[in-house]
This record gives structure tokens, C-alpha cells and sequence, in this order.
């Protein structure tokens, strides 16, 4: 993984702590998923229990991502954190 890819994935994630408006919810789930895929690769660990709506629908949408290169999520995240602050 190219280091330049890593360092502008970090700090697409500072941008995104640093937003002044808040995503809406499917644009926050797209933004988690793509982060922990790029960072972490594919979702591991329990699905989270059935009343923990949050935990569920992050653990889901990052799943959706199994399989896809960290490399290529850390791109599509850099990608989506512009479109944001455009």
C-alpha cells in the first residue's frame, strides 16, 4: 500500500472530525464502513446483539465490503470525504 495513499486516508479522517454540518445517516455508515474496511480489511469478530440497532447496521455495512482491498476502500473514503467538502 502506497504510503501517500495512507497519509491522505488519515487525513481524510481528520477532515471528516472537522466537518461543520453532520452527514446524514447513510452517508455516516458509507463513511464508517469505508474507514474500517481500509484500515482493519475485512469485518471480523460477533455480530453485534439484535437490540443494538447501531452497532448492527455499522457491522452490516461494513460487511458489504468484504473482499473489496484495503487500498482501494482507503480511495473510495478519500473519494466520498471530498465530495463532502466540496
Amino acid at each position: 500500500m502506497p504510503a501517500d495513499l495512507k497519509a491522505r486516508f488519515e487525513k481524510a479522517k481528520d477532515t471528516v472530525m472537522a466537518l461543520s454540518e453532520r452527514p446524514d445517516n447513510e452517508t455516516l455508515l458509507r463513511l464508517y464502513a469505508l474507514y474500517k474496511q481500509g484500515a482493519e480489511g475485512d469485518v471480523g469478530g460477533a455480530k453485534p446483539g439484535f437490540f443494538d440497532f447501531v452497532g448492527n447496521a455499522k457491522y452490516e455495512a461494513w460487511e458489504k465490503l468484504k473482499g473489496m482491498p484495503q487500498d482501494e476502500a482507503m480511495q473510495k473514503y478519500i473519494d466520498l470525504v471530498k465530495t463532502l467538502t466540496a
